[in-house]
């Protein structure tokens, strides 16, 4: 019985050695005959216990070797056949024929104008400062002068957490001025660009949240005259060297004296459009030195030190540059406009 066993393994050996299985049912065929979950070879390693013990090692290293035989040639000729298949198609393809085109991306215009704002002023010193969006009351209204039932709060109308009066949708970056100035003494130069949040109605010109780049400069013996110098220095960076720059007397609780900044028109060359409403100036950001009051707030000795302020709406800033009209259009991610800006990476 036990030779019976060992002529039977030493058959099935050789047939699988010379199997020739042409096609890939043939070859599918032949790995569930050998190596399949009903093999074949299952039934010979039960008949082990029919051998003569010092012939069982020898009789399990014969089956396995069939088992190997079997793994090795399923897998040469899975290879040879795919091998064989990927030739006929490389045959068949064109290799003269255009390659399928990739569609190409494109930052989101708010992201080219900020990213834009952040060099020009990461040119002079300026470093970029970010925080929370959800802010504390404190930071957002009262240090900043503006406390509880000051009127400039109605301008400044936000979102409140539900079930809280002190937590609330930031209305400006200038929370980040705040908690900037309570964790650091100056010298202190930053921008703080980021969204913003404000109970508005929804139209061409304005939106519910928009983008802010605010910037902030507090050190010993600072200036107007400094202020007016680099916000020049952005104008003629952001707008074209032959900018020009008025600053008209303004309010802000947070700055005194505070000032609005026009820029000459580039689009008209300060002639008179539509974008200008035919005066030859486009307001661009507010601005003005920082109010003792918020300075002390802050932890901060107004009689040693002074500083300046200002702020933009970046979307603002990315309407006139991309002559843009409408804001809502910055927010409905509509490809066909977007892919207007890939020409501005």
């Amino acid at each position: 019985m036990s030779a019976e066993i060992f002529t039977k393994v030493k058959q099935m050996l050789e047939e699988v050695q010379n199997a020739a299985p042409t096609t890939k049912e043939q070859i599918e065929q032949f790995r569930i005959q050998y190596l399949g979950s009903k093999n074949v070879l299952k039934p010979l390693f039960g008949e082990i216990r029919n051998v003569e013990n010092e012939r069982k090692k020898e009789f399990g290293q014969l089956v396995n070797s069939v088992k190997i035989a079997a793994e090795t040639k399923f897998q040469t000729l899975k290879d040879q056949i795919e091998s064989a298949a990927d030739d006929a198609a490389a045959q068949e393809m064109d290799l003269t024929a255009p390659g399928t085109p990739m569609p190409l991306g494109a930052r989101h215009p708010i992201s080219i104008t900020m990213n834009r704002i952040i060099e020009i002023f990461s040119r002079i010193g300026f470093t970029v400062a970010e925080e929370r969006e959800i802010e504390d009351d404190w930071y957002n209204f009262t240090a900043m002068n503006t406390p509880e039932n000051h009127p400039a709060r109605d301008m400044q109308d936000t979102y409140y957490l539900k079930d809280s009066t002190q937590m609330l949708l930031r209305t400006h970056t200038s929370s980040v001025q705040a908690r900037t100035m309570m964790a650091q003494q100056p010298p202190i130069r930053i921008i703080a660009p980021g969204r913003v949040y404000r109970n508005e109605t929804v139209s061409a010109r304005s939106h519910c949240q928009f983008h802010q780049v605010e910037g902030l400069y507090v050190a010993e013996n600072v200036s107007f005259a400094d202020m007016k110098q680099v916000l020049l220095y952005f104008a003629k960076e952001m707008y074209g060297e032959k900018s020009k720059i008025r600053l008209r007397p303004s309010f802000f609780p947070f700055t005194e004296p505070s000032a609005e900044m026009d820029v000459s028109c580039f689009i008209c060359d300060a002639k008179g459009c539509k974008v200008c409403k035919h005066t030859g100036w486009v307001e661009i950001l507010g601005c003005g030195m920082v109010d003792p009051q918020v300075l002390e707030n802050c932890g901060i000795d107004s009689k040693r030190y002074t500083g300046y302020a200002f702020g933009m709406g970046i979307e603002r800033q990315a309407m006139l540059l991309y002559k843009v009209d409408d804001i809502r259009l910055f927010f409905e991610n509509d490809v066909r406009f977007l892919e207007q800006f890939k020409a501005a990476l």
